[in-house]
């Protein structure tokens, strides 16, 4: 047995799927079943029992499940000790990242850390920002750049890297100049993302407000892909503000309305660990404008 193999276990078993957790770990799904195997038997026990659904714990796995978390944090509070004795950054950094999120501030941690701090073992995993700020309370992530808005959580430390708004546009021509006429943009076909994201609420607050719920929504969960479609003619569409300006050039948008109030990029840790110098380091390289 070794701590490779259980963070393998603890993956699994968070995640409920060897293809989720493959993604979690960026390793290859049969490198997840050999060590989930290897672990197996080096224990002699079944921890795991397949379904429809994925990978469920035996009950063995279950009450294993909580010591092999204790054995992992505590290695990291190993790393994290040793680091502040040696007064550099170490150890794993668990990292999370929205699907949407402009790209340049994750970029620039990520090559910095390589280039300067090739001791730090960087894990990366992307999804939307509700998942990824549950993540960082429960100890699944370390630290994540995520949108939100108002943020009013004293468990995290957050930085502000960018604030946009979130518009609804549409194609050229589809809607008369003067005030819109909710009735018949509900009508018309919409490209929403799901309603877990930035764009999805504003959507569905859209909705909520004018009292109306369009027939005819097409899930698009990436807003680039959304503006190019909007531009293409498809449907009305949200997109964040910072980005209707590329669309003119592949035949231009009409915006119709800012839609909720604005949302913020953030990077954010627990504040509880404000003291690792790891994090800390990360949160430097980073920068933005502290919240709290």
């Amino acid at each position: 047995m070794d701590l490779q193999q259980l963070t393998v276990f603890v993956a699994v078993a968070r995640e409920g799927s060897i293809t989720r957790a493959s993604r979690r770990l960026c390793l290859s799904q049969p490198a997840i079943s050999a060590r989930v195997q290897a672990l197996e038997q080096s224990l002699s026990l079944t921890l795991f029992r397949r379904t429809a659904r994925g990978m469920s714990l035996t009950a063995d796995g279950e009450a294993l499940l909580a010591k092999a978390e204790a054995v992992l944090a505590a290695r990291q509070d190993l790393l994290r000790q040793a680091a502040r004795l040696r007064g550099r950054p170490a150890g794993r950094l668990r990292l999370g990242a929205g699907h949407n999120i402009q790209p340049a501030p994750l970029q620039r941690l990520l090559s910095e850390l390589a280039r300067h701090h090739p001791e730090v073992d960087l894990v990366l995993e992307y999804g939307d920002s509700r998942d990824l700020a549950r993540a960082l309370h429960e100890g699944g992530l370390d630290a994540a750049f995520y949108h939100c808005g108002e943020l009013a959580d004293e468990a995290l430390n957050a930085w502000e890297l960018a604030r946009f708004n979130i518009q609804l546009v549409a194609p050229p021509d589809w809607v008369a100049p003067g005030p819109l006429d909710w009735r018949r943009l509900e009508a018309l076909p919409w490209l929403c993302p799901g309603a877990d994201t930035g764009c999805g609420r504003a959507a569905e607050a859209l909705f909520r407000q004018h009292g109306i719920r369009p027939p005819r929504i097409i899930r698009i969960d990436k807003e680039s892909m959304t503006r190019d479609l909007v531009a293409a003619g498809a449907g009305l569409g949200l997109v964040h503000d910072d980005g209707t300006e590329e669309v003119p050039r592949q035949g231009g948008v009409t915006v119709l309305c800012e839609a909720g109030p604005p949302v913020r990029l953030v990077f954010a840790h627990r504040a509880d660990r404000a003291d690792d110098p790891l994090l800390n380091r990360a949160s430097a390289l980073v920068g933005g404008v502290p919240l709290h």
